[in-house]
C-alpha cells in the first residue's frame, strides 16, 4: 500500500491577501489522517474548511518566522482546533517569541486550549522527533528576521513484497503475508523459518520535503536538502525585480530555480507571490514566473501553487508518479 502523503496550499500570496489569494500557510496530510500546517496565515482555518481539511487533526505546526502573514492565523487556529474536539497534544515549532505571542492573545481573549501545547522555540539548526513516520531538521535561513526552512524525511519504507516468491515457498495468503511485509521473520506449520529477505527487496528509502520560509538565501539549508522529492520555494518577484527582492528579503522565481538546480530537487513548486502577479488586474502573471523558474532547472519538474491546490508526493524510488488537483 502506497503511503499517501499530500500538500494543499492554504494560502499564496505575500503580505497581504489578494482578491484570489490567501496569506501563507501550507497543509500535508499523513495516510493517517494526520495534518501538519507550515505557517498559519490570517484565515487559515476558514482555507482549511474550504478545503476539507480538518483541524482537530493537526498534529504539528511549523512556523517559519514571526511576520505577520505567516502566523497571525495561529490564535485562531487552535480555537478551531479545540473547537473540533481536539485533545491530543499539539506540537508548535517556530523561532524565539512564538509562544510569547500565542500565549499572550489567548490570555488575553481568555481561551485555554482543550489540549496540551508542545512549545518547541528554535534558535539555530536542530532536528525533531518523528511523528507519523516524518521527522524534522530545522535550518536557518536568510531573511529580514530570523527565519527558519523545515527538511521533512520519511522513514525508509518496506521493501517490495513478493507474493509469487511466497507462493512458492508455500506461504498460505494473509496474515503471515502481512507480517512479511512488515519486515517480520514467521515460522509456518510446518517448522520452517521464513525471514522477510526471502520473499521481499530491500528496504526503500524515504521521501525528502524542504519546506521554505521567506528568504532572499537559502543556502543554510542546501546540504540537508540536496536530492529532496520536493521543493517548496517562494518566487515574491520576477527577476527583473532583483534588487527589490534583495531589499526585502525575498527571492525572485530565477532564484528558486537556481536553488532548485543547486540541490537537485526533483519537483520545486513556487509560491508566496506578489499581488502584482496575482491581482485580477495584474499585468504580468504567474506563468510568467514559472518559465522563468523552470529556466533555471530543466532537470525539475516545476509547478506553480494556487489556493486550495494539492499535490501528492511522489514517492523517493519514482514507482508512483506525481499527481495534482
Amino acid at each position: 500500500m502506497v503511503a499517501t502523503v499530500k500538500i494543499t496550499f492554504l494560502g499564496t500570496s505575500s503580505g497581504t491577501p489578494t482578491r484570489l489569494r490567501n496569506v501563507t500557510a501550507q497543509a500535508l496530510t499523513f495516510e493517517n489522517g494526520a495534518v501538519w500546517l507550515l505557517d498559519c496565515g490570517e484565515a487559515t482555518q476558514h482555507q482549511a474548511m474550504k478545503a476539507g481539511i480538518k483541524a482537530g487533526r493537526v498534529e504539528r505546526i511549523l512556523i517559519t518566522h514571526l511576520h505577520g502573514d505567516h502566523c497571525y492565523g495561529l490564535p485562531g487556529m487552535l480555537a478551531c482546533m479545540a473547537i473540533q474536539g481536539r485533545t491530543d497534544p499539539v506540537q508548535i515549532v517556530g523561532p524565539v517569541g512564538i509562544r510569547e505571542m500565542v500565549e499572550t492573545v489567548l490570555r488575553l481573549s481568555d481561551h485555554v486550549p482543550t489540549f496540551a501545547i508542545d512549545w518547541v522555540e528554535v534558535d539555530g539548526t536542530r532536528s525533531l522527533g518523528a511523528l507519523s513516520h516524518w521527522s524534522v531538521s530545522v535550518h536557518a535561513i536568510r531573511h529580514r528576521v530570523v527565519c527558519y526552512g523545515y527538511v521533512l524525511r520519511e522513514s525508509p519504507r518496506h521493501g517490495r513484497f513478493h507474493p509469487e516468491r511466497a507462493a512458492a515457498l508455500g506461504i498460505p495468503e494473509g496474515p503471515l503475508y502481512r507480517r512479511l511485509q512488515s519486515d517480520e521473520t514467521v515460522t509456518l506449520a510446518d517448522g520452517r523459518v521464513i525471514k522477510p529477505t526471502e520473499v521481499c527487496d530491500p528496504p526503500r528509502p524515504g521521501r525528502k520535503v524542504v519546506l521554505l520560509g521567506d528568504t532572499q538565501d537559502a543556502d543554510g539549508i542546501a546540504n540537508a536538502a540536496h536530492g529532496c522529492d520536493l521543493l517548496v520555494h517562494e518566487a515574491t518577484y520576477e527577476a527583473s525585480h532583483t534588487a527589490k527582492a534583495e531589499q526585502w528579503g525575498h527571492s525572485t522565481s530565477a532564484m528558486a530555480g537556481a536553488f532548485a538546480k543547486r540541490v537537485a530537487a526533483k519537483h520545486l513548486i513556487i509560491t508566496h507571490f506578489s499581488s502584482r502577479y496575482t491581482d485580477k488586474d495584474a499585468e504580468r502573471n504567474v506563468g510568467q514566473l514559472l518559465i522563468e523558474a523552470q529556466a533555471e532547472c530543466p532537470s525539475t519538474m516545476v509547478h506553480a501553487a494556487d489556493d486550495l491546490w494539492s499535490f501528492t508526493v511522489p514517492l523517493a524510488d519514482n514507482s508512483v508518479p506525481a499527481t495534482n488537483s
